[in-house]
């Protein structure tokens, strides 16, 4: 594996504050540099596509996946990113092949994972005892692993994001009028749910699992609030997630707050939405993006 002090030191060169003097707060604070983007790009979409509810049903399926990494002596890294990878391309081939909605579909898998997680940490008394990494995440134990693991997916999803951003926007607004502009509907889908699996499970490890959807869409919601185009929305998106990522970290580290990184991060986010929704309506109309 590749030796990031390097850029660790350059992190802590860049960023001169007291509380980033450990390693292991300027491993946090690079994994929350290149999560922010991945969350709020793919968030955008996950806005404009309604699909909140299908990330709830990735993000539930890391017991399951943890379980599984630990049956066969694996990484559970490992094992719950490709599970999630699974479950997401599942939905999708189930919502383009099937007769259930997609609420539907969703709802079935939903399920499954929670009953699959359950009963593995019912099993298994290492998730058992650990439980509560899962439910509020720890973003201060990130490793140099999962930071080359979220530098892998941020590549991809900008590649993504570079090549199928509009093709998306038709998709959000009308498959029909996509597949009509010569959009691959069906490849940008299962991309799409592969690349958001992948986020969403990796941000189980920073926010938790309450706080995924919030992760995605409280940046993806202000935006749309200050935004006046597609590619403003993005931009906001980015800006909202980047800032409430930073401003978070620094909070929780400081002794007179004492709260968790994750849900710090996504009550400043939510500052951000309050701030947006006022400007939205002190301009007296809905933004359309």
């Amino acid at each position: 594996m590749p030796d990031l002090l390097v850029v660790h030191e350059f992190v802590g060169r860049l960023f001169p504050f007291d509380f980033l003097k450990p390693l292991f707060m300027r491993q946090a604070l690079l994994g929350l540099i290149l999560l922010s983007p991945i969350t709020a790009s793919l968030g955008v979409q996950v806005v404009n596509l309604r699909m909140a509810f299908f990330s709830d049903a990735i993000s539930h399926s890391a017991f399951a996946g943890v379980a599984i990494g630990l049956i066969v002596a694996i990484d559970p890294h490992l094992s719950a990113a490709a599970l999630a990878v699974l479950i997401g391309v599942g939905v999708t081939v189930c919502q383009r092949r099937g007769r259930l909605s997609s609420d539907s579909v969703i709802g079935v898998f939903f399920s499954g994972v929670v009953a699959a997680g359950l009963a593995a940490a019912s099993r298994e008394r290492v998730i058992a005892r650990n439980v509560q990494s899962f439910l509020y995440g720890d973003i201060l134990i990130i490793g140099d692993t999962e930071i080359l693991f979220l530098s892998g997916i941020l590549f991809a999803t900008l590649a993504f994001q570079f090549f199928a951003y509009d093709r998306m926007l038709y998709l959000g607004l009308n498959p029909s009028l996509a597949r009509a502009h010569g959009v691959k509907v069906g490849l940008c889908q299962y991309i799409f749910a592969a690349l958001l699996s992948l986020a969403v499970i990796f941000a189980v490890w920073t926010v938790g699992v309450f706080l995924v959807t919030a992760l995605l869409v409280v940046p993806a919601a202000s935006a749309r609030n200050l935004a006046h185009s597609a590619g403003g929305m993005f931009r906001w998106a980015i800006l909202v997630s980047f800032s409430s990522s930073l401003a978070g970290l620094f909070i929780s580290a400081q002794r007179w707050a004492g709260t968790a990184t994750g849900p710090t991060v996504i009550l400043v986010g939510m500052i951000w939405f309050g701030a947006s929704q006022l400007a939205a309506v002190l301009r007296g109309g809905r933004i359309d993006g």
